[in-house]
């Protein structure tokens, strides 16, 4: 959806290298846009996620301090935010992080494992698995038990995974190269889905500023039609009485809040509340969406911290 552009958008796209139309949406739903503008030049704060699979919390941070780092707790117990690095090697070099003991994650996307409500010996599948962060993490809090199923069709992309889980410890993740719609033929139900769809990536513009201009409309249009088919699909993956997470990095309704409101009159699902971020939007330009979708949650770089994020919970009746 296209808004006429305004002074403040043709100011602020002017001011921070946007295209007007991308600033202009921003206007419609995200508050104070200048500081997310502000917030998305910087970059981003760096987390990084304690893998209780090789090592104790208290031993990595005992590890990493007396290297010369800085670390913040956070809202997960398992997150950590760097506020300094002291050390001679960026945090991805690390003797520990080439060992497995933490692996570079965003705080927002370890929220979406965190809302799965992960337990042991569970079958849980992730619909979108690289480069792994999220798969890992699953398997932590399942302290590899269970079954994980991973989905990815580039056989790229499938060896970041496989790299990512081997350095993580992980043990009980069988990866396929499938598309998240041809997942029917695996002919299995599940306790918990974890969809974390591809998308038009507005939400790490601190990571690739080049999205400023690059981006258009189409994009989003394009992404949306994709999100709808592998959503449909999941929802029929979910066991009866189980749970669905669905995420992107994007700040489009359209790939977000439109989403899972376009499920509603299909399937019997419940919008369960998520406890961390911003309300999820009940109307956009001409869209009015159900009540309920203020029980998902969005995350913003200038309130949260994080990178530009969206996650639903979705109980599945059916």
């Amino acid at each position: 959806m296209i808004f006429p552009s305004s002074l403040e958008s043709d100011i602020l796209a002017k001011s921070y290298g946007y295209d007007k139309w991308l600033v202009e949406r921003f206007l419609q739903y995200v508050p104070n846009v200048k500081c997310l503008l502000e917030a998305m030049n910087r970059h981003p704060q760096q987390y990084i996620r304690i893998n209780t699979l090789k090592i104790d919390s208290k031993d990595l941070i005992m590890k990493l301090v007396s290297k010369g780092y800085e670390l913040e707790d956070t809202i997960s117990h398992d997150v950590f935010a760097i506020k300094k690095n002291a050390s001679l090697l960026p945090t991805g070099a690390t003797t520990e992080y080439l060992l497995g003991y933490y692996y570079i994650q965003d705080l927002s996307s370890c929220i979406a494992v965190e809302e799965l409500e992960i337990a042991e010996n569970q079958t849980v599948l992730d619909m979108a698995s690289a480069p792994g962060g999220k798969t890992s993490f699953i398997a932590q809090k399942m302290n590899n038990t269970g079954l994980i199923i991973a989905l990815e069709p580039n056989l790229m992309r499938i060896k970041s995974i496989s790299f990512n889980l081997a350095r993580c410890g992980v043990m009980n993740t069988c990866i396929y190269k499938m598309s998240g719609q041809q997942a029917i033929k695996l002919n299995l139900k599940f306790d918990r889905v974890l969809l974390d769809a591809p998308c038009s990536c507005e939400g790490i513009i601190s990571k690739d500023s080049a999205r400023k201009t690059n981006h258009k409309p189409e994009d989003i249009e394009f992404c949306a039609m994709g999100q709808t088919s592998l959503i449909e699909s999941a929802v029929k993956l979910v066991k009866p009485g189980g749970l669905l997470i669905y995420s992107t990095c994007s700040f489009a309704p359209e790939e977000n809040e439109n989403i899972i409101n376009s499920l509603l009159g299909k399937f019997n699902i419940e919008i369960e509340p998520i406890q961390h971020g911003s309300e999820g939007l009940t109307s956009f330009g001409s869209f009015r969406f159900h009540h309920d979708l203020k029980k998902t949650k969005r995350f913003y770089p200038h309130i949260h911290n994080t990178l530009g994020f969206y996650i639903a919970k979705l109980r599945v009746n059916n």
